[in-house]
């Protein structure tokens, strides 16, 4: 077969595959949650240990962003990506097999660093796939999965526990993964130069990595340790020195891991800034209704995460939707709309009391839902189109790493303002995929907090659509 010669329907293939690969590490962010008490259970661990088994994937997926997406760029993205595909699924079986919580906690870094592989590289293949009158419509696809999994996920692992051990959580990924690695050898082509001639910038991707670990460290941790106690200052100004160190490295080496001619680009600027302040307003609304669910109405956890798909449905439905109309006459209108529509559904959300009703919370969950829909896929696609051809990895990882910490940021305000109005017993319970049920003062407590926290993430929101409106048009080049 000439593998020169791209099959029609390549560009179609290319999203089926990368599509699947997306899906597979968003739920894998969110599968385990239900799972956690068995595997405490049966690996004989603590909650201290499961609890890094939740966020070291995460930690993993967005510290290496980074220098993954400039490796991508040096060594050719498909290969990364099919590299990426062959690690998650080895991490994956890798999970199923452990026998003791450092096991699993090492195998989910295997994992994650399998799926940071193939989530850095995906949105820069599609980008050079698909012309720019049609890129809209493939990032919406891609994207909505990235959404629908984190919410998927839980639900996900709960009807496979009904019906299996905790390990298949992990095994049913293995099938898929190696399907997944065979279509992407055999279908997929590089059609970027590969940069060889340029050399790895080690210094300055292990120093962004290392300042990165150290702010999402302080962040999940400050709420035990305190945010003024010397060891979480200390992370801070950790992070404050590495990334001023980065950063000015990053200015005299010649082929440095942050391309900072990516930030000349005012389009690409206000695009990632967006997409952060979405990020923060976004997950700790997810976050803080299944504590809300669970403590205050007294829901399962498996029934908790299904009161939660309006929010996903609407994603579903409005992704490619806006991808096309994006497509049409740029990001600037829907991805303002959007995040509009997303402010709208959060503050119906902050009014929510211990005595509302489902109908009530499923309205505010389709609106943020919907608003999420019509914003996501516009800004990735205005944000990656606005890159250097050669730099589309750098720039995906870019995205992705300030989404990824907008993400932990919302999350560990979630736990903060929980820890504020819940014994913390209660709140790492509720964390874990626990039930619990509160007491009358604490749940008018919890919800007071709950409501303020949406009125932040309202004013995000705010501030993710001032940055839309003002990023300018991206360009509408006719081919990638």
């Amino acid at each position: 077969m000439d593998r020169s010669v791209l099959p029609p329907n390549y560009k179609w293939i290319v999203l089926a595959i990368t599509t699947i690969g997306v899906f597979m590490v968003s739920i894998d962010m969110a599968v385990v949650i239900l799972a956690i008490p068995d595997m405490m259970t049966d690996l004989h661990s603590n909650l201290v240990s499961m609890t890094w088994v939740l966020m070291i994937y995460t930690f993993v997926g967005t510290v290496f962003l980074l220098a993954l997406g400039r490796v991508g760029d040096m060594f050719g993205r498909i290969r990364l990506y099919n590299i990426g595909f062959l690690v998650f699924t080895l991490g994956s079986a890798l999970c199923g097999f452990s026998h003791a919580g450092w096991q699993l906690i090492a195998s989910r870094v295997v994992q994650g660093g399998g799926g940071a592989l193939m989530l850095v590289n995906s949105w820069a293949i599609l980008t050079e796939t698909f012309p720019a009158n049609e890129r809209g419509v493939a990032l919406g696809i891609n994207s909505l999965t990235w959404g629908l999994g984190g919410v998927v996920g839980p639900v996900l692992g709960g009807l496979i526990l009904a019906a299996a051990s905790w390990r298949w959580i992990f095994f049913i990924n293995i099938p898929i993964g190696i399907g997944g690695s065979i279509a992407g050898y055999l279908c997929l082509r590089e059609r970027s130069r590969a940069a060889t001639d340029e050399k790895m910038d080690l210094l300055g991707a292990l120093s962004f990595s290392a300042a990165l670990f150290a702010l999402l460290y302080a962040l999940t941790q400050g709420i035990e340790a305190g945010w003024t106690s010397l060891p979480m200052l200390c992370l801070f100004g950790f992070f404050f020195v590495g990334i001023v160190f980065f950063l000015f490295w990053e200015r005299t080496v010649s082929h440095p891991a942050l391309d900072l001619s990516l930030f000349d680009s005012r389009v690409f600027d206000f695009s990632v800034l967006a997409s952060m302040f979405q990020a923060i307003a976004i997950f700790s609304v997810q976050f803080l209704l299944v504590f809300y669910l669970q403590a205050v109405k007294g829901y399962t956890p498996i029934h908790s995460a299904f009161l939660l798909l309006p929010m996903p449905l609407a994603v579903s439905l409005a992704g490619p939707f806006s991808g096309r109309i994006s497509d049409r006459i740029g990001a600037t209108v829907p991805a303002t709309a959007g995040v509009l529509i997303q402010a709208t559904g959060i503050f119906i959300l902050s009014t929510v009391n211990v005595f509302s009703g489902y109908g009530h919370i499923a309205i505010g969950l389709a609106l943020s839902g919907l608003g999420g829909g019509f914003f996501f896929s516009p800004n990735t696609s205005a944000a990656m189109s606005a890159a250097k051809k050669n730099r589309l990895g750098v720039a995906s990882a870019t995205l992705a790493t300030l989404r990824n910490t907008g993400m932990v940021i919302s999350y560990a305000s979630a736990l903060a303002i929980a820890a504020g109005s819940i014994p913390r017993e209660v709140m790492m319970q509720l964390f874990v995929g626990t039930s619990v049920k509160l007491g009358s003062p604490m749940m008018a407590g919890f919800v007071r907090g709950m409501n303020a926290a949406f009125h932040v993430s309202v004013a995000m929101c705010l501030i993710a659509a001032v940055m839309s409106m003002v990023r300018g048009r991206e360009p509408r080049a006719t081919a990638p």
